[in-house]
């Protein structure tokens, strides 16, 4: 079975939700997240936050994290 094919474990499955705002940067980067099968949840105010609230939940269930390329602030020359 290939990868996309393969179904995808719900222990992992979270659900994101955008707040509206003006900016593009306000709309990517600020609302809810929660995951499905423990109903835990966060608001979060940018993507590191997000992030830290998947990679400390995905830890707690199975003991990994999320790879991720570096957002696009990341990339950006100092």
């Amino acid at each position: 079975m290939s990868e996309t094919t393969r179904p995808l474990p719900a222990n992992r499955a979270f659900v994101i939700q955008l707040r509206a705002g003006t900016a593009e940067s306000e709309i990517r980067h600020r609302g809810r997240v929660e995951h499905l099968s423990s109903g835990q949840a966060a608001h979060f105010a940018n993507e590191d936050e997000l992030w830290a609230f998947v990679d400390g939940v995905l830890g707690a269930v199975d003991g990994s994290a999320v790879e991720r390329a570096p957002s696009k602030e990341e990339d950006a020359p100092a």
